[in-house]
């Protein structure tokens, strides 16, 4: 199994006693699918690093609704789960894995003093908290200013892409959560779509049967 250090983007900035002290403590992490890594209720847990499978960062609305802001997968690294090292960050973010994976996690509080003592450390910090700022806000304008439909075409499709298939095997359920919105309102536009002959929808699975008219309606 490769090491923590190949994963991580800028190993090579540290000092070498940073990367010793960081050797030290770092923990690796198996997870199944399903399982909840961080919560707005859990202590801080830190800088993750992901050696592989793929976790979701979302937030919950008042009302108990998900969104999804991103999702990580191998060689991808997230501070949303560190608000503790990154005060500017006032939202609450929950991070689940969407399948069974693996990762690094470096403790908030060596991450801050390293943060603390490296400038590199620190622009690479504030780096990643603003790109996670500038998804946070694209999500906002496509909720504010772009329609359903739009906006479930260019799902499937993303999601196509990540699987590697047109035969996706997901709820509705999980769909309204990644979008954040109701069940029923994913099932009215998937039904849509069927009769325009866009998608076969099956117990647990939705088939893109027409990639070009998605295409068609998420650039309309």
């Amino acid at each position: 199994m490769m090491s923590f250090s190949a994963y991580f983007p800028i190993w090579d900035k540290l000092t070498k006693d940073q990367q010793n002290r960081i050797s030290d403590v770092v923990e690796f992490r198996t997870v199944t699918k399903g399982t909840i890594i961080h919560d707005s209720s859990a202590e801080c847990l830190g800088l993750i690093t992901i050696r592989s499978g793929q976790l979701r960062s979302f937030i919950l609305s008042e009302d108990g609704r998900e969104i999804t802001i991103n999702r990580l997968f191998e060689y991808d690294t997230s501070l949303l789960s560190a608000s503790c090292v990154m005060p500017d960050m006032q939202f609450n973010v929950m991070i689940e894995a969407e399948k069974d994976s693996e990762f690094w996690s470096i403790p908030a509080c060596l991450f801050k003093n390293i943060m603390d003592e490296s400038i590199a450390v620190s622009n690479y910090a504030r780096s990643l908290l603003s790109s996670n700022f500038s998804e946070l806000m694209w999500l906002m304008e496509q909720i504010m200013w772009k329609s359903f439909d739009k906006r479930l075409a260019a799902f499937l499709l993303e999601e196509a892409s990540i699987e590697g298939t047109n035969c996706l095997k997901i709820t509705h359920e999980i769909i309204a959560n990644h979008m954040g919105t109701a069940r029923e309102v994913v099932t009215r536009m998937l039904r849509y779509f069927q009769n325009e002959g866009m998608v076969r929808l099956t117990r647990g699975t939705i088939e893109i049967t027409d990639e070009v008219k998605l295409n068609k309606i998420q650039n309309l």
